[in-house]
């Protein structure tokens, strides 16, 4: 099912770490002074409505939008646990202890992401398009906590973990291409491009 543009991100309670990221961009294009609710606050005012002041009006306004946001991206189960919140950032906040853990586990899943990230290697029994799946599994999961790397890294660290049968593939990629500026879409292209040729190779033989 495609996902509207117009429509916030839908979250069911899991895979928390991919919503997040979605929805912080979802937020930010919608007016970034959204985004600064949702991260910063604000906190609501401790008096009555009659001694807001305009700039309390204002923020209450965007606090209004950015809750309107998030609640229209829950199903019935998250919006019920987070009802209760007065404002955006506490329900953001919510959120993040109750999907993501405390600093304690953020710890511990950074540092499971990175034992995989970092023992990552092709499987013999996948294809490119499994690889390329399970490898984005593990480094959007990175990013979803804060530790991010960059375009080069994740190019290189693809390309090093490549089968031994892919040694000539990975060899002509490695002299052909600056590995500075390649993208990740780019690789893909290309070895999806080799391994539909060794495809055609193998069904050659087979058919000898």
């Amino acid at each position: 099912m495609v996902q509207s543009i117009d429509k916030p991100p839908f979250f069911d309670g899991t895979h928390y770490a991919h919503w997040k990221t979605k929805m912080k961009f979802f937020i930010k294009s919608r007016d970034y002074k959204l985004w600064d609710i949702v991260e910063d606050g604000p906190f609501v005012p401790q008096r009555s409505k009659a001694e807001w002041s305009a700039d309390d009006r204002k923020k209450m306004e965007l606090n209004c939008k950015a809750l309107h946001i998030l609640f229209c991206a829950f199903g019935p189960t998250i919006n019920e646990k987070m009802s209760s919140c007065e404002s955006a950032k506490e329900v953001w906040d919510k959120l993040e202890v109750t999907y993501e853990g405390t600093d304690e586990v953020k710890e511990t899943k950074i540092g499971l992401f990175t034992l995989e990230y970092e023992n990552f290697k092709m499987d013999p029994e996948e294809n490119v398009e499994k690889m390329f799946d399970r490898f984005s599994t593990i480094t959007n999961g990175l990013k979803g906590y804060g530790e991010a790397i960059s375009k080069e890294k994740l190019v290189r660290k693809l390309i090093y973990s490549l089968l031994e049968s892919w040694d000539s593939k990975r060899t002509a990629i490695i002299e052909a291409k600056n590995l500075k500026t390649l993208k990740l879409d780019e690789l893909m292209g290309s070895l999806l491009t080799h391994q539909i040729m060794k495809k055609n190779k193998e069904d050659e033989k087979n058919r000898e």
